[in-house]
């Protein structure tokens, strides 16, 4: 259990240990990884198995006005780039981020651009 004198960003690593005990990437279907910044949004997608990152996209360059504008991008981005790599289904890793706001934009978008998970 967190304590109170545990920091956010502690909790969010505790929670994203908890997570990822239980998510594995493989090569039939690999871990789209999702990380929130405070003013940026990134997204990998992992082959666990081999260690390797098969895609990789982010926010810091979008011209988009509004954070929710930017995930929608960047799950279309996201997607595009595994279909030129035909990937089509992945395993979903928020991060130890509640699935709410731009986390759940940015899947919603990429399940709309074709990814399925």
């Amino acid at each position: 259990m967190t304590t109170k004198t545990q920091s956010k960003a502690m909790q969010r690593i505790t929670r994203h240990k908890r997570v990822r005990a239980r998510i594995k990437g493989t090569e039939a279907r690999p871990r789209l990884a999702v990380f929130r910044s405070n003013k940026f949004l990134y997204a990998q997608v992992i082959n666990d198995d081999l260690g390797v990152t098969i895609a990789a996209a982010d926010t810091r360059k979008s011209k988009a006005k509004s954070a929710s504008d930017r995930a929608k991008e960047l799950g279309k981005n996201i997607a595009d780039a595994l279909k030129d790599k035909k990937v089509d289904a992945v395993v979903f890793d928020r991060g130890g981020f509640q699935y709410k706001g731009t986390i759940a934009v940015f899947a919603d978008a990429a399940r709309e651009a074709g990814l399925k998970f």
